[in-house]
């Protein structure tokens, strides 16, 4: 009788990480933030024209201009086919208001991504959101532009405007009180002008029901999660509910696009759902508190960029449990 052969071993592969995989990307994922973006940002074209379509293509080249050029020069392999240059040049654009000068825009989004990602060493190393960082720069750079470039939406019957400049709703509230705020409002007690967008605003911001929209579309993807966009609604409502106009300020200036878009970025938000729950109520009750008591009449940007700052102490301090079993060795 013959003997059967002994099995060959296996052999043992060891592989770099990482080993759990899933089926979303980095390049997925950002451009599927880009493609829910994208009704808000064409409806901010119908409502304001084609000043704001310059303003959007040219935030966005210029973004991806500074990804291009900040790669090369650092001899890093580009990385502008992932799509996270075009999401930051796009989630800028949305902030800026409809009658901004192009080359302006063009130079927030190239600075947005040089100083707000590469120079930290590109995505995932940031510390701060690169569409707000650049924010920031074109408010202290060109202030009158920032603060004067808001129009009225275009008329839908009449004779064609370019532009009708007004102040944004918020802006009247500070300046002039509640009733000039409401007057720039359209619609029954003012809820239908804030959530459909027939109102002066940021490009993308006008729109609540559409950012709402594109929001659901990155929820059912699991893309994003409730905490910490709820966590700012209420953070913000907590502080404006005294003011005499709490649902204009929940429903009024970037708080939508920045609670769903900005303040849920996987690198500069809180890894534990604990620390997103504070972390979300910070940039709330800030975004109150600058409404209200400081000198702009919209505090979203700074909120989430001052929250940024904290989420390395958020980090320490909401850290994950390790779980033992009872008598063993910790």
């Amino acid at each position: 009788m013959s003997e059967i052969p002994a099995a060959r071993p296996r052999p043992f592969v060891v592989t770099p990480g990482p080993h759990l995989r899933v089926s979303e990307t980095t390049s997925s994922i950002m451009w599927w933030v880009n493609a829910s973006l994208a009704p808000a940002a064409l409806w901010g074209v119908v409502v304001f024209g084609p000043r704001a379509f310059a303003v959007i293509i040219a935030s966005m080249a210029g973004a991806v201009a500074a990804e291009w050029v900040g790669t090369a020069a650092m001899r890093r392999r580009s990385t502008v086919a992932d799509g996270s240059a075009a999401c930051t040049g796009l989630l800028l654009a949305l902030t800026l208001p409809p009658l901004l000068p192009a080359w302006a825009a063009f130079l927030g989004g190239a600075f947005a991504t040089l100083f707000g990602k590469v120079i930290f060493g590109g995505l995932g190393y940031n510390l701060f959101n690169p569409a707000l960082i650049g924010r920031a720069f074109l408010m202290a750079s060109f202030p009158v532009a920032m603060t004067s470039g808001w129009s009225n939406p275009r008329p839908w019957f009449g004779p064609h405007l370019d532009a009708v400049t007004t102040p944004t709703p918020l802006a009247a509230l500070k300046e002039y009180g509640l009733e000039a705020a409401a007057r720039l409002i359209s619609g029954p007690g003012g809820v239908t002008g804030l959530a459909l967008g027939f109102r002066p605003g940021s490009i993308g911001e006008v729109s609540v029901l559409l950012v709402a929209l594109g929001a659901g579309v990155m929820l059912a993807r699991g893309i994003i999660h409730l905490t910490i966009p709820l966590s700012v609604f209420a953070g913000t409502a907590l502080i404006t509910s005294f003011s005499g106009a709490p649902l204009l300020h929940l429903l009024g200036g970037g708080l939508w696009l920045g609670a769903f878009y900005m303040a849920t970025d996987y690198v500069t938000s809180p890894a534990m759902r604990s620390g997103q729950v504070v972390f979300g109520l910070l940039i709330g009750v800030l975004t109150g508190v600058i409404r209200l008591w400081g000198g702009y009449p919209e505090g979203i940007c700074y909120a989430i960029l001052i929250a940024n700052a904290v989420v390395p102490a958020l980090n320490l301090w909401f850290r994950p449990r390790r779980v033992v079993a009872m008598g063993s060795p910790s």
